[in-house]
């Protein structure tokens, strides 16, 4: 080897050596820039300090490390956001970068994560199913159009409530509450009841596939933390979903294929101006954006189970806080027999007219929010926040839970003041980060204008017919308000209550 050979060796050598040593030097400022957080433990991280209900935990946490602080979930960097300022920063400000999602292994099953509008990446398959659930599903004009469908949902309702009322009976409100919002959505989508009151046995297949959806979903997934594992699914939780989620799809693909023949097989056929007949126009009218088969059966998927249990929880938070607050449930029932009178049915148009109950849902949606975390995003792009990197692939979590708890922007942020919502203009529409419980910006939940409706109509109804009181003489002051974590907040006790008919 000649003297120029060796030294252009050792200088590729010692180049290598520098650029290595600068990579590692570089890492680990870029780490020590990380927000701060928790120290984690080897291998796991900080995976055990999440606890039941992760939500409060990482409240906890964030009143010790700040708004911005960094877990260690495994394998997963997670960045948690507690504040309305850093929240616009992500869900608004720099949107782009954090549209997507880190797919949880549970939702991949039957490639669910490839179909669904709450999963897919901001391309162009989910604009187009963002744009049909837009314009076809959840449009002024739409839901005023299928109001009428959901006005008798809630009339069966009512006459359920009031034979139990008859009868002296206590019930959970709970219940009865998510039977009607899953027949509301199923009318409003395909035009047929997939629940009863008394079930038979499809309504209570229906019924036992959605909630164990919904349960499986809402586990803590070690397959998620440790994506290694992804293949072994070690809890069987993405087996177990698989199963549940072949039996709804081969339920809704069975009711498109019914209603495709009926139209193919008689030009008279019933029109049902329903979200499905919308669809089958849809691709009719369409010559490249049709939305295929399965695409159909995915987006009916989250239609219900993002919608069901969200509204129905909701609206048991909301009657348990009123049941616990009686003076403000008499405040919201004297406003109901001032604006609408004793033998008028209410509907969705007298809610501008309830300033006081919109302020109940509000003050529930504050202290409530359905998904406390909302929906992980994941960061496309090594960015600055707040003076702190937040790096590539990131899994992001916004606690909206906390923002809603957080004194310096709620006074008395633990009691349900539902006042506080009258002398101030906030609406939970995704402009006031304080109260975002659907979201905000590209990935706002896309059934807010439905699930607004709906709370406000079902509450208003119940109160303006019935007086209502806890089951078993149960005290206000008594009465659990305990919270268990999952896909939405629900409560750990069912809200048993029994119904007095004001007519």
């Amino acid at each position: 080897m000649d003297y120029q050979t060796l030294l252009l060796v050792i200088t590729s050598l010692c180049a290598s050596i520098l650029i290595f040593i600068f990579k590692k030097l570089n890492q680990t400022q870029n780490s020590t820039k990380l927000p701060p957080g928790p120290k984690p433990l080897p291998i796991i991280g900080n995976i055990l300090q999440l606890g039941k209900n992760p939500h409060r935990t990482l409240t906890n946490l964030s009143n010790i490390y700040g708004p911005i602080m960094t877990l260690k979930l495994g394998t997963l960097t997670t960045i948690v956001i507690s504040s309305p300022q850093l929240a616009k920063q992500v869900l608004h400000e720099n949107s782009q970068i954090f549209s997507n999602r880190t797919v949880p292994h549970a939702l991949c099953a039957l490639d669910h994560d490839k179909l669904s509008i709450g999963m897919l990446p901001t391309l162009a398959s989910w604009k187009k199913l963002r744009k049909f659930c837009a314009t076809k599903v959840f449009s002024t004009k739409v839901l005023d159009s299928t109001k009428i469908l959901r006005q008798q949902k809630l009339q069966e309702l009512l006459d359920y409530v009031n034979e139990k009322s008859k009868k002296g009976e206590i019930f959970d409100i709970g219940a009865a509450v998510f039977t009607t919002i899953l027949n509301s959505i199923s009318n409003t989508l395909c035009s047929m009841d997939l629940a009863h009151s008394t079930p038979d046995e499809k309504s209570q297949e229906f019924k036992n596939v959605m909630w164990g959806i919904m349960e499986e979903a809402g586990k803590p997934n070690v397959s998620d933390f440790f994506p290694i594992l992804r293949p072994f699914d070690p809890q069987r939780i993405h087996a177990r979903i698989t199963n549940h989620m072949k039996k709804l799809c081969e339920i809704f693909d069975g009711i498109i294929e019914e209603r495709i023949s009926s139209r193919d097989s008689n030009s008279d056929s019933k029109v049902c101006n329903d979200v499905l007949d919308s669809l089958l126009n849809y691709n009719i009218e369409e010559t490249t954006n049709k939305l295929s088969r399965n695409e159909m059966v995915h987006l009916f998927q989250d239609l219900f189970t993002a919608g069901t249990d969200t509204t129905s929880s909701t609206i048991e938070w909301v009657m348990a806080e009123l049941l616990g607050n009686p003076e403000k449930l008499a405040k919201a029932r004297k406003e109901l027999c001032k604006e609408i009178g004793k033998d008028e049915t209410i509907e969705e148009s007298h809610i501008s007219m309830l300033p006081f109950l919109q302020a109940v849902v509000k003050e529930t949606f504050r202290l409530h929010p359905a998904a406390p975390l909302l929906l992980p995003h994941k960061c496309d792009e090594n960015l600055n926040i707040s003076g702190f990197n937040v790096p590539k692939n990131a899994q992001v979590l916004v606690n909206v839970w906390a923002m809603g708890r957080d004194p310096t922007i709620w006074e008395n942020p633990n009691k349900f003041e539902p006042e506080r919502f009258l002398e101030r203009d906030i609406n939970y529409k995704g402009n006031n980060f304080e109260l975002i419980p659907f979201g905000a910006g590209k990935r706002i939940c896309p059934g807010l204008p439905l699930a607004h409706r709906s709370v406000h109509l079902i509450v208003a109804s119940l109160l303006r017919n019935f007086e209502w009181t806890l089951a078993d003489g149960l005290n206000p002051e008594d009465m659990s308000m305990d919270e268990r974590f999952g896909v939405t907040l629900k409560r750990v006790q069912s809200l048993r209550v029994q119904a007095i008919s004001s007519a």
